[in-house]
């Protein structure tokens, strides 16, 4: 059977952000998952490195969240949110305006955190329509930004692997630069962050009156190879939006729900969003739920007489699905009865003194690290920071030899993403790590 379900994956899938002549020298199929670890279906175990792509929070089969969802069954699994509501989805907008920055007011529900990207570049599009300022319909990407896949996501996005290709399809965007310090001239923190907000300026200052907003990852630009911003960045991009009249959309599909420590990354900062899209850990990993925050004013640019034509006419078939609600409320609550939030704060201590464990391999060039959310970048050369060539594929090789070690993980080019469940004890940091480091120097030394 095991030979008949590999051969079936390879006939008729086709995999998200896979070659899949990868996949077919090398095929992996999940059968079931507890704790932190996921089983195949050749009963081979591994820790699950990067929490199911970033978004698992208490382990796999989590009681309490099963329970959840077997209660909500007993109920109704969906009804639509298209001009009427459904309990579990009121409840978590009331608790999710909880715990969000106080100016963010509203929840509008999607199933992806794309899709969250999505509503809120329209909802601010129309906005500006909306309250008589049509001619700002411009939006400014951050370089190496990355929100997602759909055609809006990725016309504010900035990584010419995923992007270059479709871009007839995407709409023209400014681009801003990001502080990404270990690759900056100067390798000084605040120099970096300094030289990048002072461009970001000089480009709203000739374009602010055309520019509807700025989108831009909270803290940490994940898919970029985990580029860690400098303190006081987004509080400073936050200042400029609000000095020229621009809207902010903060982007926390990743470092939302305790990733870094913070319920939300901006909170590092105490950065007010006036949009701001969530997804992956809300659900601790079980069901697909995003949502768009936004501010009251945002939300009464649009309440008017119908004939008035302000609505917003977006929605998904799935929107505010009962099932995915029911179990992001459990899991809200896991947060606060188990102190997720703090846990994730604390640990991440140690897991800092873990990871400079790999300061000491020749070819681990910089180590970035902002709670849960880690990169090891692969350099050939340390003492100059040069890149392995392309071809060469270093982040995958040591992907698959961690792999075969008993971990999984996912690399951003040569950068090796660790991202663990919230739930991860110290020994588990501690046992994944030494994988990490054991698969990166085999690997490595092989290569020299």
């Amino acid at each position: 059977m095991t030979h008949d379900l590999i051969e079936k994956s390879k006939k008729h899938l086709w995999l998200p952000f896979t070659q899949m002549k990868d996949y077919d020298e090398n095929p992996l199929i999940i059968e079931s998952g507890t704790g932190i670890k996921v089983k195949d279906i050749n009963g081979k175990e591994y820790y699950d490195g990067f929490s199911s792509v970033w978004l698992n929070v208490h382990g796999h089969r989590k009681k309490e969240l099963d329970n959840a969802i077997k209660k909500q069954l007993g109920k109704i699994a969906h009804s639509t949110l298209l001009g009427m509501t459904n309990v579990p989805a009121t409840q978590l907008a009331e608790t999710l305006i909880d715990i969000s920055p106080k100016k963010l007011t509203r929840v509008f529900y999607s199933d992806s955190g794309a899709e969250a990207m999505e509503i809120a570049l329209k909802m601010v599009f129309q906005y500006w329509k909306n309250i008589g300022k049509p001619e700002k319909q411009k939006f400014i990407a951050m370089k190496n930004g990355y929100h997602g896949d759909t055609i809006g996501a990725v016309s504010v996005g900035s990584i010419e692997l995923f992007h270059h290709v479709y871009g007839p399809l995407m709409f023209e965007s400014y681009k801003a630069p990001i502080p990404y310090v270990y690759r900056s001239e100067s390798g000084d923190p605040d120099e970096c962050r300094d030289q990048c907000l002072r461009e970001l300026e000089q480009l709203l200052k000739e374009h602010h009156e055309e520019i509807a907003a700025l989108s831009i990852e909270s803290m940490v630009q994940g898919a970029s190879g985990m580029i860690v911003m400098p303190e006081g960045y987004l509080a400073g991009v936050r200042e400029l939006c609000t000095t020229y009249d621009v809207l902010m959309i903060v982007d926390e599909v990743a470092t939302g729900f305790g990733r870094t420590g913070k319920m939300f990354a901006c909170e590092h900062e105490n950065v007010q969003p006036d949009l701001m899209a969530a997804g992956k850990g809300i659900t601790g990993g079980y069901l697909p739920i995003a949502v768009t925050f936004a501010t009251e004013d945002i939300y009464k640019a649009f309440y008017d007489d119908y004939e008035n034509l302000k609505t917003f006419f977006h929605g998904h078939s799935y929107t505010g699905n009962q099932l995915g609600c029911a179990v992001a409320l459990e899991n809200l609550a896991l947060f606060e009865s188990e102190n997720i939030v703090e846990q994730v704060a604390e640990k991440s201590k140690k897991l800092h003194f873990l990871l400079q464990d790999l300061h000491a391999l020749p070819h681990v060039g910089d180590i970035r690290q902002l709670g849960f959310m880690c990169g090891a970048e692969l350099v050939r050369s340390k003492e100059t920071k040069e890149p392995y060539p392309a071809d060469r594929r270093m982040g995958y090789k040591v992907s698959l030899k961690m792999r075969e070690l008993g971990m999984l993980t996912r690399p951003l080019g040569d950068v090796i993403a660790f991202l663990p469940p919230l739930a991860s004890t110290a020994e588990e940091l501690s046992e994944m790590v030494a994988i990490m480091k054991q698969a990166i120097h085999e690997v490595t030394s092989l290569e020299d």
